[in-house]
């Protein structure tokens, strides 16, 4: 994982969506510990306040829980969890990319046709990571 300092994103929140995906798409399942907030904070060169600020709300949201004297675990819920909530930012991404291409009186079509090109871009990225 790396963080992206410049964006407009706060660090907390790249790591709260970081750790979100990776146990939505079953990288951390449940049970599993993820890493340490100390070893996140080193991997990462950051303040591990600020990971213990996404920990924090990455466990409200039911996805780890934490175990005194163990680390943070993912909680059997924690992928249903991560799913919805992945799912719901997925929603408001959409929603806004839709209202700006409306607000630029983009037609409908040019708008799909939009996402079909962003979806293509991403999926050639994808692989060719791979």
């Amino acid at each position: 994982m790396s963080v992206d300092p410049t964006s407009s994103v706060p660090i907390y929140r790249q790591i709260v969506e970081y750790v979100r995906r990776a146990v939505a798409a079953g990288v951390h399942r449940p049970g599993e510990a993820i890493p340490s907030l100390r070893a996140m904070a080193l991997d990462l060169g950051i303040n591990p306040n600020t990971v213990q600020r996404a920990y924090e709300e990455l466990e409200r949201e039911g996805v780890i829980e934490a175990r005194k004297g163990l680390g943070m675990f993912v909680t059997k819920s924690g992928v249903a969890s991560a799913r919805t909530k992945s799912e719901a930012s997925v929603f408001a991404a959409f929603n806004q990319g839709i209202r700006a291409g409306k607000a630029a009186r983009m037609p409908a079509g040019r708008i799909r046709a939009t996402f079909d090109e962003a979806w293509a871009d991403a999926n050639t990225k994808r692989s060719g990571q791979s």
